[in-house]
């Protein structure tokens, strides 16, 4: 009778979990010289070397386009008004502290000799690793070349989802373009499902 009630348990919190969508807590900061959106507002996606030749950036890159046109600008390969570059960064890194972030207390299920399956709660012993994610966006006047818009975007996390959270986090960074809010802000927005393409 137990094992089955811990069976059910566990099947209801994983039927919640999936109708649970996850969103991600970005740390956005950015600089504009532009008073309005350029026109026409179109751009193009100069990579560096380096992410030619990564077949990373080839999932990437589709992720940079989409957030670039849903913050109102144009792809054009031939004469763009804007030159884009984008980087992202991934790492990762232990918390600072055990109380970070749910305490250093841990749920967890094992096995008993008498009872079979028992839940229980266990002291951890390490801060949970935390996965850090960046994107950054530079925009310059393909005249002048001057840099007329820079962003970045961060997050820190005990779950991983690259490289489908970097689409995120580019639309993150692009939030308020052309003209942000002055500071450092935080802006929250939803991952989308695995499997549903480029956010």
């Amino acid at each position: 009778m137990f094992v089955r009630l811990v069976v059910l348990l566990l099947t209801a919190f994983a039927l919640a979990g999936c109708a649970v969508q996850r969103t991600v807590d970005s740390q956005v900061q950015s600089w504009s010289t532009l008073a309005r959106l350029p026109q026409p507002p179109t751009y193009r996606l100069d990579l560096l070397p380096s992410q030619h030749q990564s077949r990373a950036f080839d999932l990437i890159v589709p992720m940079a386009h989409a957030a670039l046109q849903r913050a109102g600008l144009q792809r054009d390969d031939t004469a763009p008004r804007l030159i884009a570059e984008i980087g992202v960064r991934t790492g990762t890194g232990l918390a600072d502290g055990p109380w970070y972030p749910y305490g250093p207390w841990g749920g967890g299920f094992g096995w008993s000799r008498h009872s079979g399956v028992r839940a229980g709660w266990m002291l951890r012993e390490l801060p949970p690793t935390l996965y850090r994610n960046e994107v950054s966006v530079v925009l310059r006047d393909a005249t002048t070349q001057k840099t007329v818009y820079e962003t970045s975007a961060s997050n820190e996390d005990v779950w991983t989802d690259a490289p489908r959270i970097f689409g995120v986090l580019f639309d993150a960074a692009l939030t308020g373009f052309p003209m942000p809010p002055a500071g450092a802000r935080q802006i929250r927005l939803p991952l989308a499902p695995a499997g549903a393409g480029a956010h």
